[in-house]
């Protein structure tokens, strides 16, 4: 054999080669370790800013929720106000007529349903002969009529209905089966 071979590694170098892959490894184990302790920091700190926009989304939410019970009745009133205003002007005439009365009654309860209608509230007045709706309508009484059984004699008092609910049944008598 010719002195140009390699050696048999002597046990010092293998245990130098051996520490100097274990310093590499070390090395490169903290650099990632640098680098995951900074995109944790990064995602700490996303998560916070997250966690308080969600925070100042549902304290917003909460507010115009209070806003919106504290004024939601506002457009309504303000839709009344000309009701009271004419009100008033009646009761300042100290010598009116049974007639102007009557007239600015007349007047008077069309703002009151022209208000009401502009804010969604809509009458339940049934006709006669109109099949009884329990969820529209109060049986007073059933009474004896010429006309199907459970249809609406006649309207005691008027009902009111808002956005599709029931704000009052309107009170009605029903015709009695014969």
């Amino acid at each position: 054999m010719s002195d140009n071979q390699n050696p048999a590694p002597t046990p010092e170098e293998i245990e130098a080669a051996m520490a100097a892959n274990a310093n590499d490894e070390l090395t490169r184990l903290q650099g990632e370790l640098a680098e995951l302790k900074t995109k944790s920091a990064e995602l700490a700190d996303q998560f916070l800013r997250a966690k308080a926009e969600a925070e100042n989304a549902r304290r917003r939410a909460e507010e115009e929720v209070a806003k919106a019970r504290k004024f939601g009745i506002e457009s309504f009133a303000e839709s009344l106000l000309p009701v009271c205003d004419s009100l008033d002007a009646a009761l300042s005439i100290e010598s009116a007529t049974a007639e102007q009365l009557r007239e600015g009654s007349d007047a008077t309860l069309r703002q009151l349903a022209g208000a009401l209608e502009r804010n969604k509230v809509v009458v339940i007045n049934p006709a006669a002969g109109t099949r009884f709706d329990p969820h529209q309508h109060q049986a007073i009484s059933m009474v004896p009529a010429d006309q199907e059984a459970n249809t609406i004699v006649s309207v005691l008092q008027k009902g009111y209905l808002i956005a599709d609910r029931v704000l009052r049944p309107a009170l009605v008598t029903v015709a009695a089966p014969k």
